[in-house]
């Protein structure tokens, strides 16, 4: 899969989650970098090392995807499983009289 199609694609709700935090993370250090008082330089550091964390939290979280059956396409596990008496996949209940 292409990398513009995963950022495209639907996000699960989990690694939504992540990538908010990663944001409030990253927009919480870079302010601490760009106060304009001296601050420790231990302070300042820690806040490098925190933006980068949220950076890229933000973007491994952007490129998962929800992987959603394609009940058409034969690829998907369960059609292989589930087969009709003539080796047809299954496609439904039906009603025998």
């Amino acid at each position: 899969m292409e990398i513009v199609k995963r950022v495209k694609s639907k996000t699960p709700q989990f690694f939504k989650r992540v990538r908010n935090l990663g944001l409030i993370l990253a927009a919480v250090s870079g302010a601490i970098l760009a106060a304009p008082v001296v601050l420790p330089s231990a302070l300042i550091a820690a806040a490098g090392y925190v933006a980068l964390a949220g950076g890229v939290m933000s973007a491994v979280s952007q490129t998962a995807v929800v992987n959603e059956p394609d009940t058409a396409n034969d690829d998907w596990p369960v059609n292989n499983f589930i087969k009709n008496k003539d080796d047809t996949p299954y496609s439904g209940f039906k009603h025998q009289d």
